[in-house]
């Protein structure tokens, strides 16, 4: 299983579009409808929540150099892995000519213990931190917490199951809900045909960030040894529309540019069902406007995902 970053847009992000726009009477929706949206989204807080994976079609590009073999997972449901999970997302936005704000979130770091099951991948979570001390606080009451996948023959995350203990804050849930669709929305899946080093395959999904995108993500296997794989990742996003029809019938906007592109390299093991170790950023640029007001909206976005010790 290869790591993965989140296309979809996340509820910081709704709640400064939103407000922003609402602000400007550009949305056609109040504040504080904008700000109760986005804190919904993208699960509702409070409750165990189970979210599907849009399904995603790999193909092989080259099969790189002998010997070959078909790079199937096998984990061993007596072994525990434990691993780090960091994510770190950071948005600066401008209304027209108006100065950038920065609306980042606090990174966060979340301890893993994962334990494979019939059913997939069980998740225990262990004190996460952050460097916002207010987040950080809260983020202790959520140790011990629940999170599960379900996984695919080829290594591919079709389901992400969250289950933050009852006495979580709302703002707790809402980051560690943010940094499991940041890090496991896109997982990179294997290519059913027998590759060795230098193979290289594509992997299509569709994604949502508010309005569907066509991404891609092409992996190169760079190192082989033994079960531990070392992976190249350069991932790109597309929009299939240029209309984005804002939640709650708030409105459209015109996606008048949109480019993201995101690389990085993962060390994977075929015997453990997470990362070992790597690191993915994807960012870019992205443009709106508002047809009825012409009021321009663009936002640089960047988001960190990595994996370790």
């Amino acid at each position: 299983m290869g790591v993965t970053v989140l296309p979809s847009r996340s509820s910081a992000l709704l709640l400064v579009l939103a407000v922003a726009l609402a602000g400007l009477g550009a949305a056609g929706c109040s504040t504080a409808d904008a700000k109760r949206d986005a804190e919904v989204e993208p699960s509702g807080l409070g409750k165990e929540v189970t979210v599907p994976i849009s399904a995603s079609i790999t193909t092989l590009v080259q099969p790189g150099a002998e010997p070959r073999s078909v790079l199937h997972p096998a984990y061993d449901t007596d072994q525990t892995q434990q691993v780090t999970l960091r994510t770190d997302h950071h948005i600066e936005q401008q209304l027209n000519d108006q100065a950038v704000r920065d609306f980042s979130p606090p990174a966060v770091t979340i301890p893993l213990t994962a334990q494979v099951s019939r059913d997939g991948v069980d998740l225990t979570l262990g004190t996460a931190t952050s460097p916002d001390p207010a987040l950080a606080q809260q983020l202790q009451s959520a140790d011990g917490s629940h999170a599960a996948f379900a996984i695919s023959d080829a290594g591919a995350i079709t389901a992400l199951r969250l289950a933050p203990k009852p006495a979580t804050p709302d703002a707790a849930r809402a980051a560690l809900e943010q940094a499991f669709y940041q890090a496991v929305y896109q997982s990179i899946a294997f290519p059913v045909e027998p590759v060795g080093e230098g193979a290289i395959w594509k992997v299509r999904q569709r994604v949502s960030s508010g309005f569907p995108l066509d991404q891609v993500t092409t992996a190169t296997l760079t190192r082989r040894d033994g079960n531990l794989l070392t992976i190249q990742l350069e991932v790109t996003q597309k929009p299939i529309s240029t209309v984005w029809n804002l939640p709650n019938s708030a409105g459209s906007l015109d996606i008048v540019d949109y480019l993201m592109y995101g690389s990085g390299t993962i060390t994977v093991d075929l015997g453990l069902p997470l990362p070992v170790s790597g690191s993915v950023t994807v960012g870019g640029r992205q443009v709106y406007r508002d047809p009825r007001t012409s009021v321009s909206l663009a936002q640089n976005i960047s988001t960190q995902v990595q994996w370790g010790n």
